[in-house]
């Protein structure tokens, strides 16, 4: 039988019914006297002790735990939570020939502070040097050309650099990613090198937020394993760069099995799922910009390239129109339309769906 915590009502109840029933001809429900008192604050107590058992027991168990209790499963489970990491990159200072520019100068952009990690002697026109930020996560990321400026510019050198390249900020682990790992962890225990083994791997790594491993996909003995960046590499549509690639090949040659002959860590190639609308009713900026939304929603959960379910190969995921429609229909306000769209299969098992080009009414 379903367990119902009772209200404060029920347990005020059954507190003076308790009296009652000890001391007879005693009322602990009268007004202004001290059985009542006495049995609505012992009801008051109790139902405070429902309370937090009724939250506890949401604590208990990792598919609704609350963030602290969540990173205490993902300790137990996984070692805990990704933390956040640092943006890095290399920015354009210019100035005087021959200045040097010390190591630890401070440039800031908002909020965000950076600091020069080598000293530097400035050349005929702009020159290079490394730099960190101090603030761990996505906020240090900044696109190349942007604007940081030197919080205390030393003689000779320019108030204003350059960037060249800024990447590699990765926020905390967020709690529906965390919760992913541990339930995948739980439900699919380590195997000594078994494909899901790979995926959680992968999974561990800062920055990534999907992977999928194909056993035997490039030959017999081989490992083939393809992974996302959805966060730390939004401007590219989440897919990752070849440093990224060499970092998590590095990380996952140090926990892989040495037995494995062959090891492929690669990026999905991206596949677009384009379609035409037609009669869309209504048809509206807001209406056009939800459908949109929806039907990337729905990619980002079912596309994934050649991966293993259950010990079993199985090619990369086909989109089906129906699951496209279904996206459309779930957008709120949508009333009909006819959609103009085959089956996708991806031409390869690397390849997989992103949205592409929607056509719509005219």
């Amino acid at each position: 039988m379903t367990w119902q915590t009772p209200t404060f009502a029920d347990v005020r109840r059954l507190a003076r019914d308790y009296v009652n029933g000890k001391l007879p001809g005693a009322d602990a429900g009268a007004p202004n006297t001290r059985l009542r008192v006495l049995s609505d604050s012992n009801a008051a107590l109790a139902h405070l002790t429902l309370q937090y058992i009724d939250w506890l027991s949401d604590q208990l168990l990792p598919d609704t735990a609350e963030s602290e209790w969540l990173d205490r499963h993902g300790r137990i489970w996984l070692g805990g939570r990704k933390t956040p990491t640092f943006a890095g990159g290399l920015v354009a200072i210019t100035g005087v020939e021959g200045t040097i520019v010390p190591e630890a100068t401070r440039l800031a952009s908002g909020s965000v502070e950076y600091e020069t990690l080598d000293p530097i002697t400035l050349g005929p026109g702009a020159t290079e040097a490394p730099v960190r930020a101090l603030t761990a996560g996505t906020a240090g990321n900044r696109d190349p050309g942007d604007v940081l400026s030197l919080s205390e510019p030393p003689p000779l050198i320019d108030g204003q650099a350059l960037v060249v390249a800024m990447t590699g900020g990765a926020d905390a682990e967020k709690d529906d990613d965390l919760r992913a790992r541990v339930l995948a962890r739980i439900r699919m225990p380590p195997m000594g090198g078994a494909a899901h083994d790979y995926v959680q791997w992968a999974l561990e790594i800062p920055g990534v937020t999907r992977a999928w491993c194909s056993p035997i996909e490039m030959g017999m003995g081989t490992v083939t394993v393809r992974f996302m960046m959805d966060e730390l590499r939004a401007s590219t549509g989440g897919f990752p760069t070849a440093d990224d690639i060499a970092y998590v090949a590095e990380q996952l040659d140090a926990v892989r099995p040495v037995a494995v002959m062959d090891f492929f860590v690669l990026s999905p190639i991206a596949e677009p799922i384009n379609f035409a609308l037609d009669s869309l009713n209504p048809d509206t900026s807001a209406i056009r910009a939800a459908i949109t939304a929806n039907v990337a929603a729905m990619l980002r959960d079912r596309a994934r390239p050649a991966y293993s379910l259950n010990g079993i190969s199985q090619d990369a995921q086909t989109i089906y129109s129906e699951w496209v429609s279904a996206a459309i229909y779930a957008t709120p306000g949508v009333d009909n339309f006819d959609l103009d769209m085959v089956d996708h299969v991806m031409p390869s098992p690397g390849h997989m769906a992103v949205p592409g080009t929607i056509t719509w009414p005219a």
